[in-house]
């Protein structure tokens, strides 16, 4: 199976194409059928002449309604860009480029409608000028296909054109993280809560546990049923358009905007660094980031001319390489997009500390990213860096791997080096005392699991017995006033 969805400017004939195509209704309401005016998101699906299935998600093309339509495009991995033969390019044309420039779409067609009311002069003329519109965006070299609609030309020409583009794509990881951005939301009499969406990669079945994220926190949800292309599934597979039927959530509680993901699969990020895909974006403002069918408020802080934090309104199930769109909602324009490099950035509490990251993004590369990474958090679990996009399959020069940790060796020796000295600044302070507490240690070290403790004790050249920790060289007694102190115990235990 696969997902297209479509993009230009709005009346330039997206649903009658895909309408004609499949022989299905893409306008769901009935004002956008009375008023010829897509407002939502529409879906509908057909099988190619090679058997693949494909399934369109149709987007609006009016600027009223921008947030729909980078819902629909932001999950899709294939665009249908449409311009109609008669206008050429216009205002929503440019900014449905923008918008699949900033998500990074490299594969789909150009497709140019209503070939009936011009004349092939005048349709060569639109195709140049297309061309030169999506010059440096992935659509730069896309197949070209000339179609009307309305009296079937060309559609079996373009239904070929994109059988041949689909039967080029690798395939999707069927074993990868379940992401599904949540499109809609209803209620079925009889079955409960129904969401639709787009599963990328990964699986999901019937009875699969999943967690359900959105801007009011997680539930837990389990899968009562499954759709695809309105067919009863047990088992849906990347990319489709799936359907599911949930249990443990009113349809009231998901949204727009939400995803349904696996146990685990992703962590839940609010403070994000990215590095920017065009030139044009205000930083220390209000932007809205458009992921996957979630739009958020954000405040955009630049690190250096590459890089900006992104502080989001709420948390968002991502990981590294993520293509964001990035709007300005005063303007109500696009300004740019954004790829994500991290899901867990230090903080920045110092004047410079913005430049000195931005150094530090610009300067990773491949095979030393995971060991700077934990020598800049001094400890993590490997989880959390497979979670952020870094490599985790074998522990890299200079960590430690402590039980369920990860440690920066400079760390460590740092750790090892404060509680040999915290040990002989109490002996000296307090000759009498017998030791240091493995307590006190681990709160003075800031230690996130007492098994970190033992690791650090067995370098450290400290000794710990009962729970205390000391010098090998305290005496542990009174030295001289030992004895007498010893027999004074001796009677008053006696008495």
């Amino acid at each position: 199976m696969f997902v297209a969805a479509t993009a230009g400017h709005v009346d330039h004939g997206k649903s009658t194409l895909v309408k004609a195509v499949t022989g299905m209704e893409p306008d769901r309401w009935e004002a956008e059928r009375r008023r010829g005016l897509t407002i939502d998101l529409g879906f509908v699906w057909t099988t190619l002449p090679s058997g693949r299935q494909v399934s369109f998600v149709d987007v609006p093309g009016h600027e009223r309604f921008v947030g729909n339509m980078l819902a629909g495009l932001g999950p899709a991995p294939v665009v249908c860009f449409v311009v109609a033969a008669d206008e050429g390019w216009m205002a929503q044309s440019s900014e449905h480029r923008d918008a699949v420039a900033a998500l990074g779409i490299t594969d789909g067609l150009l497709v140019i409608t209503r070939a009936d009311r011009a004349d092939r002069r005048r349709i060569d003329e639109v195709i140049a000028q297309a061309r030169r519109e999506l010059a440096g965006t992935g659509l730069a070299d896309a197949p070209v296909t000339v179609v009307a609609a309305r009296d079937g030309t060309g559609l079996d020409e373009f239904t070929a054109a994109l059988d041949d583009l689909l039967g080029g794509l690798p395939a999707p990881a069927a074993t990868g993280p379940v992401r599904i951005w949540v499109d809609r939301a209803f209620t079925v009499t009889g079955a409960g809560t129904v969401v639709t969406g787009t599963l990328a990669a990964g699986s999901v079945q019937v009875g699969d546990l999943l967690e359900l994220r959105g801007r009011d926190g997680v539930r837990q949800v389990s899968v009562r049923g499954l759709q695809c292309h309105g067919r009863p599934v047990d088992r849906a597979g990347p990319v489709s358009r799936v359907a599911v039927n949930l249990r443990g959530v009113p349809a009231d509680g998901v949204h727009r905007g939400g995803a349904l993901i696996g146990p685990g699969d992703f962590g839940a990020s609010g403070v994000i660094d990215v590095r920017r895909i065009g030139d044009d974006v205000p930083a220390g403002l209000w932007l809205t980031v458009h992921a996957g069918t979630a739009a958020v408020p954000a405040r955009a802080r630049p690190l250096d001319a590459e890089h900006l934090r992104l502080t989001l309104a709420w948390q968002l199930p991502l990981q590294v390489g993520d293509r964001l769109v990035l709007r300005d909602p005063g303007a109500s324009r696009i300004v740019g997009g954004a790829g994500v490099v991290d899901l867990d950035p230090p903080p920045l509490r110092r004047r410079g500390d913005g430049r000195r990251r931005g150094e530090h993004l610009a300067g990773r590369t491949g095979d030393t990213d995971t060991a700077q990474e934990v020598a800049r958090r001094g400890v993590v679990e490997p989880a959390r860096l497979a979670e952020t996009g870094f490599a985790v399959d074998t522990v890299p020069d200079g960590v430690a791997q402590i039980g369920r940790w990860w440690v920066d060796q400079q760390q460590l020796d740092r750790w090892q080096a404060r509680l040999r000295g915290a040990v002989s600044e109490l002996h000296r302070r307090d000759p009498l005392a017998a030791g240091l507490s493995q307590g006190a240690a681990r709160d003075l070290l800031a230690l996130p699991d007492a098994a970190l403790l033992r690791a650090v004790i067995a370098g450290s050249g400290v000794c710990a017995q009962d729970g205390v920790l000391f010098a090998p060289e305290h005496r542990g007694n009174l030295g001289p006033a030992e004895a007498g102190v010893a027999e004074l115990e001796r009677r008053l235990a006696a008495a």
